[in-house]
Parts: structure tokens; sequence; C-alpha cells
């Protein structure tokens, strides 16, 4: 089911090319052609976004841990995952697992808190979703406009699980997040969402490869996207139904503005069926601000920028109101405004 090579940041052969089908969007070897060298420690700082949602914490700094990588889930627990990175032209790498038993109740609060300049990260992050469990992932990315990252999260969700994934980054000179998912099904759900609001020369690439290998499974995703300026974002989505996976619903959507002449946007949605009695859909859009509901907006006295950014938060907002935690959703709503 991988959509990418094992990548090891110290060994410049694993670096994947545009040559890589699953990479054509996002030539790592056009920015990385050297293995960088080992970043040095880093303070953790003040605390990151989700803190006042209390919960326990596991914190990489520059990829070293500060105390424990694994976590296992039983019962109604929060979970705070942070990457910290803060180095100058050095890489390093952090990997994490997470287990949630026989009807756990997990929110994963994840963020990925990018200080200095030009380095690259590769972070890795296993997720196992046992039967009756549910995790609820939610991925806050801000890291520099130099900097180089990698995030591939393998989710094993097994039968009758529940799986909610929610990633909303502002990207990086190049930046990659990929989710595999081995699908149990057999009434297990899953929810992939995406959101990426791009500025400058930023990239990122959302690609999630979706396995359904029983019957009657559920997935939803939706992911949206804005860029501004010479940005360019990047979504692959694929969805493959095995064999055997009858009564599979399986629904994907991409919808992407462009708020400039010179962004880029690259999608390919995917699905890939073997079984029969499915119902599964795709769909992609990309286009621009409606300029007459810019006109009507700048007509009651807003000014044209601000216009532009309500209209950007009301199309990003619904990826957001699909966050089923209340305070989660909050924390979401008022990191993204800032931003906008």
């Amino acid at each position: 089911m991988s959509a990418a090579p094992q990548i090891d940041l110290t060994n410049a052969e694993t670096f994947p090319s545009r040559r890589t089908e699953a990479w054509k969007y996002s030539d790592m070897k056009r920015w990385l052609r050297e293995a960088p060298e080992p970043s040095g420690t880093a303070l953790v700082g003040a605390p990151g976004p989700f803190y006042d949602l209390g919960g326990e914490a596991i914190v990489f700094a520059n990829g070293r841990p500060v105390g424990v990588t694994d976590f296992i889930a039983s019962g109604v627990q929060t979970l705070r995952l942070r990457f910290i990175s803060d180095a100058v032209g050095t890489g390093h790498t952090a990997a994490a697992r997470i287990v949630a038993r026989p009807g756990a109740r997990l929110l994963l609060l994840e963020t990925h808190e990018g200080k200095g300049s030009a380095y690259v990260a590769h972070n890795k992050v296993e997720i196992d979703v046992a039967r009756d469990a549910e995790v609820t992932r939610i991925v806050l990315i801000e890291e520099p406009e130099d900097a180089i990252s990698v995030t591939n999260a393998e989710v094993r969700l097994e039968a009758g699980g529940r799986y909610r994934q929610t990633v909303v980054t502002t990207g990086a000179k190049l930046q990659r997040i990929e989710t595999q998912l081995s699908h149990g099904a057999e009434g297990a759900d899953a929810r992939l969402d995406g959101l990426y609001l791009l500025k400058g020369s930023r990239h990122t690439d959302l690609t999630t490869v979706v396995d359904h290998r029983a019957a009657d499974g559920t997935t939803s995703q939706l992911t949206k996207g804005v860029v501004h300026d010479t940005a360019r974002g990047v979504f692959q989505g694929k969805i493959i139904v095995e064999r055997g996976a009858d009564g599979t619903d399986a629904r994907m959507a991409h919808n992407a503005l462009i708020a400039s002449e010179r962004g880029e946007i690259d999608a390919k949605p995917e699905l890939i069926i073997y079984a029969d009695d499915v119902q599964c859909a795709h769909g992609n859009t990309v286009g621009t601000l409606d300029e007459s509901a810019l006109f009507y907006i700048q007509q009651r006295g807003i000014p044209a920028d601000e216009a532009r950014a309500l209209l950007v938060q009301a199309f990003l907002f619904e990826v957001i109101d699909r966050i089923e935690d209340e305070a989660a959703k909050e924390v979401v709503r008022a990191w993204l405004t800032a931003r906008l």
C-alpha cells in the first residue's frame, strides 16, 4: 500500500524525485541533493496551540524525544503530540506510535512547530485503532518558508473502529503530509479531511491512500485549499477497494481556489475498485473567488482585501466545521483566522 519510498535523511539516495510517480509533484531531490547534517538540540519553549485543552503530551525537539515516544489509550483521553523544529540548515527525524485499545476514545492533537530556517524534518506517526475504538487526529502545521518537511502517518483501522483526521497547514519550501490508512471495514468508518492556505512561494502536498480490505466500510474525505502569489498546492487522494470489500461507501472531494495569476494547484483523485456492490465517488474543482460575491460584499462598505479574506474564510471553514470536538474546533478556527 505504500505510496512513498522509505526516506532516510542520512542517505540522499532515498530521497524521492519526480521520477517516482507518487512524488511527481513534489520533487525532493530538486531541493535536497545531499544528506543534511544532523540537527543539534533544541529547547521546547512555549506551550503549543492546544495546551489549554490539557491531556498527556509527547514532545520531540529536533527529533529528540522529551520523554516517552509511545502512547496507549484506554477510556477517554487527550494526547498532545508536538514536533518542534528549531534548526538552521540541518536535518532530523522523529517517530511516535499511538495505540487506541478496544472501546477507547482518543483525541490526538498534533502540532508541527517550526522555527529557524532551511531545516529538513521527517516525522513518522503510527496509529492503531482497535475494534470499536475511536481516534480523532487534528494536525496544525506551521513552518518557515524555506523548510523542507515530510510527515508520514500509517493508520491501521480495525473492524468497527472510527478514525477522524483533519490536517491544516500553511506550507513550506517543500512540504508533504502523507496518510496511509489500512481500512478493516465491517462497520469501520474513516474521515480524512485537509485544508491548506498557502502564500508566497510555499508548497504543500496532501497525499492519502485508503485501502478498503473488507466489506461494509465507509470513508469520507474533504480537502480544500487556497493558494496566493506563486504558491503551489498538491492533492493526491487514492481509495482502493479490494476484492471482497463489497458494500464499501467511499467518497472523496477536493476543492481549491487560486487567488493569484501565478499560483498553481495539482490534483490527482483516484478510485481503484475490485469489488461489486459499492458506492464510490470522487470530485475535484479548481477555480477563483466569486467576483459577484466579492462585489456584493464590497457594496456593503467592506474593503476589498477584507472582503477577499471573508470569502476565503467561509470557503475553508467548511473543513473545520466537520471537527466534532467543539473545544478543538475553536482552537483550529482561531489559529486559521489569525493566518488569513
